[in-house]
């Protein structure tokens, strides 16, 4: 895609149209109560609307219409070819809108033009395709029975799910839980993070458009304690999806507990290691991987490679290599092109992340904030104990620490209560692949940062997760029911017929 100049996006941003009202049975509406929260934009602090503050009231009317449309079947018994003809159709409008799409979000987030234009919109859009192909794709099972049985193992919908969004990646997200859930036949009610609400109620009136009934897909904004907790307590919601931080996603547990005891999938935080072993190959490219993985979104990412353990013979040239790379992440106004990170996400966030840097007693690149914007940051730590090194940070902070030998490199990497992903860099293919069967994360990537793509699973070991995977056909799983119908075949049978 070719980006546009600053003030293009400029222009684009004073002409939208943004929605402000909850989206619930196909059509846009005010919270019941008539309550509203503002939205600002993180960069500038400036008011982009009023929308719709949702509550239990609001709550009970969309998940009243999801169970409507779940029964009746208008989506959850429709024919897949027909479910994918529709999803195709959202991805067309969206692409159509793409550029609509990208300004609102980093409008909305802080983020900026660059990632949302080459990264967001274009990933959301396959996501979406990705699992709408594969619905008329995925076979259920005949199990291997006697002559006079039949046992059939069958996928059905869930039901009316729950869906509980970050604000990282406001769209990406969205469509990692809507493709999935969408494909499988589920109702679904969605609270977007109070943060980042935009581009999910556009999303939905897109969706409408595209011709997913009324009542499929609603969008629920508010607050956590407002929206989030009536979410996860409703007795009529069969299954929770929650991303977000391990302290939140525990409730959701607590949550279902207390009610109908639904399933929850949880995609939690993360404190994820790079290992950088004295025999990598090419440590300017190794620079490079880490430092897209530690300050990629500003660090506001639950993958993010944000402890360094690496080898002692080779940190010193590690570390000048990175300090190269890092001058290449400059912050500025997110719908600048050439902006590589914007604002974290609001003045409560930004404030957490600089109580972290106010912590570190050895900066070795960066450790400047202002006005809601932190540089690219390397800090250096005596060892796995110190605050910086255990607890996630969200920001664009990397960890430094020294190690001597492999043993004591995975067993740093795995002295963490997270386990969502992990990096190992090393020349060394027995070396390669020892560790990452030792270290305990849901992804492990082997000389590069990644998170792998929609095919592969995604989802953490430990407290990063719980319950399901995001991504790839493993995704759909969450969002069905499995059943066995037993067929009797036997003359017995027959004869006790006639």
């Amino acid at each position: 895609m070719t980006l546009l100049t600053q003030d293009e996006y400029n222009s684009i941003a004073a002409g939208l149209d943004l929605p402000n009202g909850a989206f619930i049975d196909g059509s846009f509406r005010p919270a019941i109560s008539g309550a509203t929260f503002e939205t600002v934009n993180p960069a500038t602090g400036d008011k982009l609307t009023d929308i719709a503050a949702c509550n239990s009231d609001d709550v009970d009317f969309a998940v009243e219409k999801a169970r409507d449309a779940f029964e009746d079947g208008r989506w959850s018994r429709l024919h897949p070819s027909e479910r994918k003809d529709v999803l195709i159709r959202l991805c067309k409008l969206m692409t159509r809108n793409a550029r609509e799409l990208a300004v609102m979000e980093s409008l909305d987030s802080g983020k900026t033009i660059y990632d949302c234009e080459t990264v967001d919109v274009p990933e959301t859009i396959h996501c979406l395709k990705w699992h709408a192909e594969a619905i008329d794709k995925i076979y259920d099972q005949v199990s291997p029975a006697s002559d006079d049985h039949i046992a059939m193992v069958v996928r059905e919908p869930i039901g009316v799910v729950g869906l509980v969004l970050p604000w990282n990646f406001p769209l990406l997200m969205l469509a990692w839980k809507i493709g999935p859930a969408l494909a499988a036949g589920c109702s679904l009610v969605i609270k977007p993070a109070k943060e980042t609400t935009l581009t999910a109620l556009r999303v939905a009136e897109l969706a409408m458009e595209a011709g997913v009934p009324a009542g499929v897909l609603n969008i629920v904004p508010g607050g956590g304690g407002e929206v989030g907790e009536p979410i996860g307590r409703h007795m009529d919601v069969d299954m929770v999806s929650f991303t977000g931080s391990t302290v939140t996603g525990k409730k959701f547990l607590s949550y279902a507990a207390d009610s109908n005891a639904k399933e929850v999938v949880l995609e939690m935080g993360g404190k994820n290691p790079a290992i950088v072993m004295d025999d990598a190959e090419n440590l300017d490219r190794v620079a490079q991987h880490l430092v897209n993985g530690a300050f990629w979104n500003m660090g506001e990412n639950c993958s993010a490679s944000s402890r360094l353990i690496v080898h002692k013979a080779v940190k010193a040239d590690l570390l000048a290599r990175i300090a190269h790379h890092a001058k290449q992440w400059n912050i500025g106004a997110p719908l600048d092109p050439e902006t590589r990170m914007g604002a974290l996400v609001s003045e409560g966030h930004y404030n957490k992340v600089c109580s972290y840097l106010e912590q570190a007693e050895n900066v070795v690149i960066g450790g400047k904030a202002s006005d809601g914007f932190v540089e690219a940051t390397v800090v250096e730590v005596a060892d796995n104990t110190a605050v910086l090194a255990r607890e996630e940070i969200f920001g664009p902070v990397l960890t430094v620490i020294e190690v001597s030998g492999f043993d004591e490199a995975i067993q740093i990497a795995n002295d963490t209560e997270y386990g969502l992903c992990a990096s190992l860099f090393t020349a060394n293919a027995k070396r390669a692949i020892r560790g990452a069967r030792q270290l305990r994360a849901g992804t492990v990537t082997v000389n590069s940062f990644g998170e792998g793509d929609i095919t592969t699973p995604f989802g953490g070991f430990k407290q990063s997760g719980f319950g399901g995977r995001d991504n790839g056909l493993h995704a759909h799983d969450q969002y069905t029911q499995l059943k066995t119908i037993w067929l009797d075949l036997s003359d017995d049978a027959d004869e006790a017929v006639d």
